[in-house]
């Protein structure tokens, strides 16, 4: 998914990209990352999502898809368990900023990423100058925005599977492994939302 803000000046300036995912750990659904450029309108109170209420990182949410320019990608389970969490990973960071920046018309860019690495050299498909940040999310803005829209959006997709899926307590623990979903897991055993070369999903095939 895409949003560009009507009216967006594209400048000679190089654009700061903020990128950051959600769901690296939980046994269950997908991992989500988003690519966000702040717009004019910065929204206030901007952090880490995970230092955020509930109902104020949906408010910042809002804000952020009215406001700024923005693009999330989902990785999907099967894939994830194709080529494992960590590459995953990189992936749908590739792909959020791939999107974003061909909404953008394929300006100058820095990427900036919260963690210790970026998907250069580690993803064939990533081309523009990445930065990583330790401790990103919650110390630039652009980085903590995309945060919370990765977050949300995923606790989004775990609420909707949930209703697909009520047995494993997703719209209480996302997909983590919870001893609530532990025990559904033992109960039910997994569902095809779960990652099954994930430990405590895989070794239900040896109990």
């Amino acid at each position: 998914m895409l949003g560009v803000t009507p009216g967006f000046a594209v400048t000679d300036e190089t654009l700061v990209i903020g990128v950051d995912e959600a769901g690296r750990g939980p046994l269950a659904g997908p991992v989500v990352a988003a690519a966000v450029v702040l717009g004019r309108e910065i929204p206030a109170g901007l952090d880490d999502s995970k230092r955020l209420s509930a109902k104020r990182r949906a408010v910042l949410d809002e804000a952020i898809r009215a406001h700024c320019c923005w693009a999330v990608a989902v990785v999907e389970p099967e894939e994830i368990d194709r080529v494992n969490i960590f590459q995953a990973t990189m992936l749908g960071m590739t792909r959020a900023v791939a999107s974003l920046m061909s909404a953008l018309g394929g300006v100058r860019c820095e990427v900036l990423i919260d963690g210790n690495m970026t998907p250069a050299g580690r993803c064939g498909e990533w081309c523009w100058p990445a930065r990583p940040i330790v401790g990103g999310d919650g110390i630039e803005p652009a980085i903590s925005a995309a945060s919370i829209v990765a977050k949300e959006w995923r606790d989004r997709l775990m609420l909707e599977a949930a209703q697909a899926f009520p047995q494993y307590g997703w719209e209480r623990n996302k997909g983590y492994g919870t001893a609530e979903h532990m025990e559904a897991l033992r109960l039910h055993g997994a569902s095809p939302l779960h990652r099954r070369s994930f430990a405590p999903v895989a070794q239900l095939s040896l109990i």
